[in-house]
């Protein structure tokens, strides 16, 4: 130490890395406190990770000097609250990003997403999908690629939603019926060597795009503070499911859980890709509805979105009104199913279903009180699904994930930890 250094100022840096050593292990649960709103302020942080106020403002510190997140230099207080003023913690506008890529029967779509869920730019893709996957995660990684180029933003990682089951720990789409891609394509090792060869930083990840939606949406959209959630959606084509499980993402043993799409719930119903009959997947889709109601697919826009706007523009229509009375029996039949097998404390409905649950939500929650054991002594709540391209938000969180386990290994490197 030279002879004019502050004795002072080093005994302060001293205590505060002292501080921060000791809130090592608090770094990643700060982090997600503050990603997911649960944490707007240092009082709360500091509650909520059980740690003292020293400790938790080491730990903000810290996490602001990484880039993601912002202190409030100015603390201040609510009109009428008591006690001193705490400073405000927000995600980091201008702070890093993740690549999230979501390929669906109508084309594909890239998208930069930062900390809090919050979609930073984004880029749609073209209308068909090729029937090789590599070519088609090619195009939307260099789509990726651009918008990071032209935004500047540093990438933590990236990841992939696919309308398929993705088998663990091989990262293989099982069943990518409405791509036309082949059965087992290893979408992740495709997906990762293509972000690679783009010279893009981080790892990749892929999984099952309504599992992502789900993810998302428990995280920062209608889920938000559910124990066990339940979400069941439309794509563009089929109907998907998925769990969360006190938090965490259910998927089974190897990523294949809740493929609710093949529950039987019209058995003289149309044939299914899968073999059987009348499953939500064909019954309550987008196509289900426009031939429901006697209209004829067009081409110029997706299914869900003629679906979509059938609904919202023709619903005085009684042929209109009567396929969608019959799509809402039919979802709630299944939906009550699976409130008898797995007791969620609330459902959320994405894509088709969510339109459907506002053109009658009556209706809906009558079929599903009426059918399941435990919809008799307390209703299950079913919501809309509150996020646009939730399944792009959370193939984000997947590249987001190791950074919120430990920002320090992921961002400052060994050197640092």
């Amino acid at each position: 130490m030279s002879g004019n250094a502050d004795p002072r100022a080093t005994g302060e840096r001293t205590t505060s890395r002292a501080r921060l050593d000791r809130g090592r292990g608090a770094l990643g649960p700060a982090l997600g406190l503050v990603h997911t709103g649960r944490a707007p302020t240092r009082a709360v942080l500091t509650a909520e990770l059980g740690v003292t106020r020293a400790t938790a403002g080491a730990v903000a510190a810290e996490l602001e000097a990484l880039g993601l997140i912002r202190v409030d230099a100015r603390p201040g207080s609510a009109a009428g609250s008591q006690g001193r003023p705490s400073h405000r913690l927000e995600v980091a506008e201008d702070g890093p990003v993740a690549l999230a890529a979501q390929v669906h029967a109508d084309g594909f779509r890239a998208a930069l997403v930062g900390l809090g869920g919050r979609i930073v730019a984004t880029a749609p893709g073209c209308e068909t999908v090729d029937a090789d996957p590599a070519k088609v995660l090619g195009s939307v990684v260099e789509a990726g690629a651009e918008l990071l180029r032209r935004t500047g933003r540093r990438c933590v990682g990236a990841g992939l939603a696919v309308p398929s089951a993705v088998a663990e720990p091989a990262g293989l789409a099982l069943n990518p019926l409405h791509l036309a891609w082949p059965v087992g394509a290893p979408v992740r090792e495709i997906f990762a060597e293509r972000v690679r060869a783009a010279g893009i930083d981080g790892p990749a990840f892929a999984g099952n795009d309504v599992n992502l939606a789900a993810l998302a949406e428990h995280r920062h959209g209608a889920g938000r503070g559910a124990r066990d959630l339940l979400c069941v959606a439309t794509g563009h084509r089929g109907v998907g499911g998925a769990l969360v499980l006190d938090g965490r993402l259910h998927t089974g043993s190897s990523g294949l859980a809740l493929e609710v799409g093949h529950l039987t719930v019209n058995p003289e119903g149309r044939p299914c890709h899968c073999g059987s009959r009348g499953c939500l997947d064909v019954e309550t889709d987008p196509l289900a509805l426009l031939v429901e109601a006697g209209r004829e697919p067009g081409p110029e826009v997706s299914l869900v979105q003629q679906a979509v706007d059938l609904l919202r523009t023709q619903y005085d229509d009684p042929a209109v009104r009567r396929a969608a009375e019959v799509l809402i029996d039919r979802l709630g039949l299944g939906l009550a199913g699976l409130v008898n097998i797995l007791n969620p404390d609330r459902i959320i409905l994405g894509g088709l279903h969510r339109t459907l649950l506002d053109a009658d939500p009556g209706r809906l929650r009558a079929v599903v009180a009426d059918r399941s054991l435990w919809g008799q002594s307390g209703s299950v709540p079913i919501l809309p699904c509150t996020l646009d391209h939730n399944s792009l938000v959370g193939a984000a969180e997947l590249a987001w994930q190791p950074v919120l386990d430990d920002p320090l290994e992921a961002l400052a490197g060994s050197d640092q930890a």
